[in-house]
């Protein structure tokens, strides 16, 4: 099984910069593979939670590669619920790639673990007739300090239904679990690291602060 990696997460770095820097970023130094990933952003501003910029990514395998190089840009760029980052922010950006693993048919809305499992909902929506899907990661809901109960109904408001939550609704939800194997590098980390391999740090980029 493939695992996600440090070289993952400096290509997306990579990646970004050179989308900054109107640039080709250097080539992934990681192997190929198809798998579903997810890329994702935040940000640390004086010691403070870091705070989300941007999650997108896909439940169908992709090419490491090409994957990686689309979802670094595409979360951080065109997440709508958040505005594009700037490159100003780069210093204090922290990213997290995730490769998806294990998928699993659940018995029902609530056979997952929190923490373990990542979930995808599937439900049609009894006021439009109109199939609605969301996921979360394995770590949302953790993070969130929600119960399985809690994180169903606020993935229900992410899928976009805006109706009352009631019991029979959520017991006639299709649920998927996976896991997901995570890598996480904040930038001043990248930094360190291209100056490690490559002799000198990335062209515009600055270490920034934690």
């Amino acid at each position: 099984m493939v695992s996600a990696s440090k070289e993952m997460v400096v290509y997306c770095f990579d990646t970004l910069l050179a989308h900054y820097n109107s640039e080709e970023a250097p080539l992934p130094a990681f192997d190929d593979g198809q798998h579903p990933l997810f890329v994702t952003w935040k940000k640390l501003v004086n010691g403070s939670e870091p705070r989300l910029r941007g999650c997108i990514g896909t439940l169908e395998a992709r090419g490491l590669v090409h994957g990686f190089k689309d979802y670094a840009l595409n979360s951080a760029l065109r997440d709508r619920r958040f505005p594009p980052i700037l490159a100003k922010e780069l210093p204090y950006l922290e990213c997290t790639v995730s490769i998806l693993t294990d998928y699993e048919t659940a018995d029902d809305y609530l056979d997952w673990e929190i923490g373990k499992h990542g979930i995808i909902i599937e439900f049609t929506d009894p006021d439009y007739g109109t199939r609605r899907n969301a996921t979360y990661l394995p770590e949302v809901a953790a993070h969130e300090g929600w119960t399985k109960t809690e994180a169903i109904d606020s993935l229900m408001r992410k899928a976009g239904y805006t109706g009352t939550i009631i019991e029979s609704l959520r017991k006639r939800i299709r649920l998927t679990r996976y896991q997901s194997s995570l890598y996480t590098m904040h930038h001043s980390d990248y930094v360190s690291y291209v100056k490690a391999t490559r002799g000198a740090a990335p062209s515009g980029s600055k270490s920034g602060s934690r």
